[in-house]
């Protein structure tokens, strides 16, 4: 059985568990939430295996106002597919499927349906890279590639979808004393 619940990706100089919307939600490790090696610039993901304290577009929405920065939040299920949404500070919205064919079975949707959404969902994703300073030099068709993709554990697509966005790789946390 692979892993269901959220993962929520943003930019904070702080730890992202310090929003408000979380309310002082813990790291720990029973596997409740567990923080990703974190990626130059302040950005961060955090992996809820549970549920996450809110409704997913309320922590994007709070997650976005706390920070002053663009964010994303993907759902994942049993490892299999994953429905992420993405919103910035000026409110433009973006949402896609990881793992194509497993989303057209899920939602009872012809693939072919959700397919021809991603040159669009591509080129917003793109936009909303821009605006978080990423994305830089990154073809809207490496996205839709990527968005394309399939892959056995959608949470490395998802990794390698912020890779691809142009967002910097993450790095070894410093060992805390």
């Amino acid at each position: 059985m692979g892993f269901s619940g959220e993962l929520v990706f943003g930019r904070s100089e702080r730890p992202l568990l310090e929003a408000p919307v979380f309310g002082g939600a813990q790291e720990d490790d029973r596997g409740g939430i567990t923080a990703w090696w974190p990626r130059p610039g302040g950005w961060q993901t955090l992996q809820f295996h549970d549920t996450l304290p809110a409704d997913t577009d309320e922590v994007l929405r709070a997650v976005v106002e706390w920070t002053g920065a663009p964010a994303c939040v993907a759902r994942v299920h049993d490892s299999d597919v994953a429905l992420v949404s993405g919103l910035e500070p000026g409110g433009d919205r973006w949402q896609t499927w990881l793992n194509l064919v497993i989303a057209a079975e899920m939602t009872d949707r012809p693939q072919a349906e959700l397919d021809a959404r991603v040159p669009g969902d591509a080129a917003r994703i793109l936009a909303w890279a821009w605006d978080a300073d990423a994305g830089e030099g990154v073809e809207s068709a490496a996205i839709a590639q990527t968005l394309r993709s399939r892959e056995p554990c959608v949470e490395d697509l998802f990794s390698t979808l912020l890779d691809r966005l142009g967002f910097p790789p993450p790095t070894e946390p410093e060992a805390r004393g």
